[in-house]
């Protein structure tokens, strides 16, 4: 065998070019005519050779996803199956292709029994888009082994991508179609062809958004939809669906009904509970699943002081209660190429795939019907000349060239003839055959009018469309709309305080870090236990609804929510639980927020300046830097700006140096690195504060004395000079304080 060199990076693109055309034509993306990826296709084909009509019984899972795996679809069993059980799952699937019995899952993620416990046969809507496949109306191609044949597509009366929508990942591509209301389509089909120049606004005068089978609320404006019905891509918000249910002296409960599109309710209830453990959300008492077949999820509010209202609005924020749903109008052409497709395009294709098919059906009916009347014609020769072709029959050696030659029959016709029984020779039968032979002539009329006239085969799908129309009409089970769509919504404005009933609390954070909150406010925290080799830091007084401003050594402030730090006996909880703090970062200070206050911050390398409290709220875990540090450099003071003079404290610890001068030497920033506070040869600044020129450095135990201004003049001087050896004992006591 020759040996072929070809470069490495050509034979890989080629292999997988190849591999992602397979993926996106073969099983990802589905067929824009009739909504299915292949293995529905195959799996609907299957169970219909398999006679497992909506009127039959039901056959095991099993025996179907066994014929489809070994006559059409080369793949593993499991993945057949799971296609075959969500065309069952109702709140999957919007209009069942697939009749289940046994048990299927459920909208909590259980998965189904095994195959070889579940039953299945198709619904009505299946056999409406089977219809009329064994008469030419699509294309047949033979299966992977070149044992069976398979439809190319399906003949589809029912407009299944779009009414079922579908989802999947292909190599460079996605798609995710939602579902729809087969109501609302079948308007916008005959809207369509009442005036083919319809556009995307108004067709969605009739569709005006997605309908899920799961209900929820839709609370983007219709200008988003509109957007994204254009394009073909977009997305928007769907959310559950909830009412207020009194208990009497004004106590309430909230009720959610309905959840979003292919969200798992357990998965919501565990995170609602989560939330309600951690006292991250302390609002609400519990959560109670009520379910049986319908959604019925109980939220107890802690207090009747609350709106529904507002609660439901943060609770949406918080968990998948309200999601975004991504739109994606991929799917392959009548081509067999990917297309992004709008919403106008789409069932402009449904309809030109109708179109072909009538067109098809039609075709074969006619070539059926004159076959027949050819044969009829041969029939009515031989009533009208019995005697004379019995003769031939029974007298000619070759009574089929007689035959031929004398009655100018066609080869079918003479075939006919000599295969007639006695019986149909008899007066009744040439009457019969004299009335379907009339019949037919008129059917062949009206067969070659549908072929010749566009307006004719416009009509058909008319009536076709109204039918399934009069079906599911918007009062019907299956037909009414489940999903909501308020494009005037407005946001409800709430502010988190209303949320808490501003109980007193008590924080206390650990020296490596560790997070608690104690309720009500002590005299003595002495009592207070921590893990073996921590102490106490810092022990705040506040409430739970406060705010708290964490300063680490790496210049960063973190925001805490007092509501949402752990409480109990307990350690408590690592600080980098709540925020994104690294191991090798220190907690300098923390204290409760204010607005508009002005706090003094220093770094190591006695460098420091004045921030206000408004830009140091942190929006996300990961913080807000705000002193800007060199690599050996590290934050070591942050202290409240509550005075007319500033005094900081540097050296070695052998020689510490105190300076004092006017705060108005300093600068306020919102970042940065800051100006130098105080000059040093060796060591490093441990300490920045803040005091009032009339009442001096003040110490917070009463145990200790006050050193007034006039005493602290010997060390009074300019920003960024050395100092003078501290007065004795000084930074003890203000790190005591």
């Amino acid at each position: 065998m020759k040996e072929e060199k070809i470069q490495f990076t050509h034979a890989l693109e080629e292999r997988y070019l190849a591999y992602a055309l397979s993926t996106i034509t073969h099983r990802a993306l589905p067929d824009v005519r009739d909504g299915l990826k292949p293995v529905h296709r195959r799996l609907l084909y299957a169970m219909s050779q398999l006679r497992l009509g909506s009127g039959t019984g039901f056959k095991k899972s099993a025996r179907i996803v066994g014929d489809v795996i070994g006559k059409y679809h080369p793949h593993g069993d499991q993945s057949v199956y799971d296609a075959l059980v969500r065309l069952a799952q109702n709140f999957s699937t919007r209009y069942l292709l697939i009749d289940g019995q046994g048990n299927f899952g459920n909208i909590d993620g259980d998965n189904a029994a095994a195959m070889r416990y579940t039953e299945a046969k198709l619904t009505s809507i299946s056999e409406l888009m089977l219809q009329d496949i064994s008469e030419d109306t699509v294309d047949f191609i033979k299966t992977y082994d070149g044992t069976e044949s398979e439809p190319v597509v399906l003949p589809c009366a029912f407009p299944s991508l779009i009414a079922n929508g579908s989802s999947g990942i292909a190599v460079g591509m996605a798609t995710n179609i939602p579902p729809h209301n087969i109501g609302e389509i079948c308007k916008a089909l005959i809207k369509i062809l009442k005036n083919p120049n319809s556009t995307v606004a108004q067709l969605m005068t009739v569709i005006p958004g997605p309908d899920f089978p799961t209900g929820g609320e839709i609370i983007d404006s219709n200008t988003t939809i509109k957007e994204a019905y254009s394009k073909g891509k977009g997305s928007l918000k769907l959310r559950a669906k909830w009412q207020e249910e009194s208990l009497g002296r004004g106590q309430y409960q909230i009720v959610i009904s309905e959840i979003p599109y292919q969200v798992n309710k357990s998965r919501i209830i565990e995170k609602i509970s989560e939330l309600i453990d951690t006292k991250k959300i302390n609002y609400l008492e519990t959560i109670q699943d009520e379910s049986a077949e319908d959604i019925r999820i109980v939220l107890l509010p802690k207090t009747r002081s609350i709106k529904s209202t507002v609660i439901m609005e943060d609770i949406f924020k918080s968990t998948d209660l309200e999601i975004r749903f991504s739109i994606n109008m991929n799917a392959i052409d009548s081509k067999f190429e990917p297309k992004l497709f709008n919403l106008k395009e789409i069932l402009n294709s449904f309809i030109g795939h109708r179109y072909e098919i009538l067109k098809r059906r039609t075709k074969y009916r006619l070539s059926q019907t004159e076959n027949r009347i050819e044969i009829l014609k041969g029939f009515l020769t031989v009533f009208k000349n019995l005697d004379k072709i019995i003769k031939i029959i029974r007298t000619d050696s070759d009574p089929e060239k007689k035959l031929i030659a004398t009655f100018k029959f066609t080869k079918r016709q003479v075939e006919a003839v000599l295969a007639m029984r006695l019986r149909q020779l008899k007066k009744l039968e040439e009457k019969e055959i004299n009335r379907e032979y009339q019949e037919l002539v008129d059917y062949r009329k009206d067969l070659n009018l549908i072929l010749k006239s566009k307006v004719k085969q416009t009509s058909i799908l008319n009536n076709e469309f109204s039918n399934i129309l009069e079906k599911y009409h918007s009062k019907s089970i299956e037909g009414k709309r489940r999903t909501v769509i308020n494009d005037n919504y407005q946001a409800v404005e709430y502010s988190i305080d209303e949320f808490d009933s501003k109980e007193p609390i008590s924080i206390v954070c650990s020296h490596n870090g560790w997070i608690k909150s104690i309720k009500g406010h002590q005299d003595d925290y002495s009592n207070i236990k921590y893990k073996d080799g921590d102490k106490s830091n810092f022990v705040i007084q506040c409430k739970n609804n406060d705010k708290l401003l964490l300063f680490s050594s790496l210049g960063k402030f973190y925001t805490l929510s007092c509501s949402k730090i752990t409480t109990g006996r307990g350690f408590g909880e690592p600080v980098s639980v709540m925020v994104d703090k690294s191991d090798n970062e220190e907690v300098v200070e923390l204290f409760v927020y204010n607005e508009n206050e002005n706090y003094l911050i220093a770094s190591a390398s006695g460098r420091g300046f004045i921030v206000n409290t408004s830009d140091l709220i942190a929006l996300t875990r990961s913080g807000k830097r705000i002193m800007n540090l060199k690599s050996d450099d590290k934050a070591v003071s942050c202290n409240k700006s509550i005075g007319n003079y500033l005094g900081v404290i540097s050296g070695d610890k052998k020689s510490l140096k105190f300076l004092t001068y006017e705060t108005s030497e300093i600068p306020q920033m919102q970042k940065g690195r800051g100006i130098t506070l105080q000059k040093f040869k060796a060591g490093k600044t441990y300490y920045a504060f803040t005091y009032e020129k009339r009442s001096g450095i003040v110490f917070s135990s009463s145990n200790k004395k006050s050193i007034p201004f006039t005493n602290l003049k010997p060390w009074l001087g300019k920003r960024a000079q050395a100092g003078k050896i501290q007065p004795k004992n000084l930074l003890n006591r203000l790190l005591d304080k």
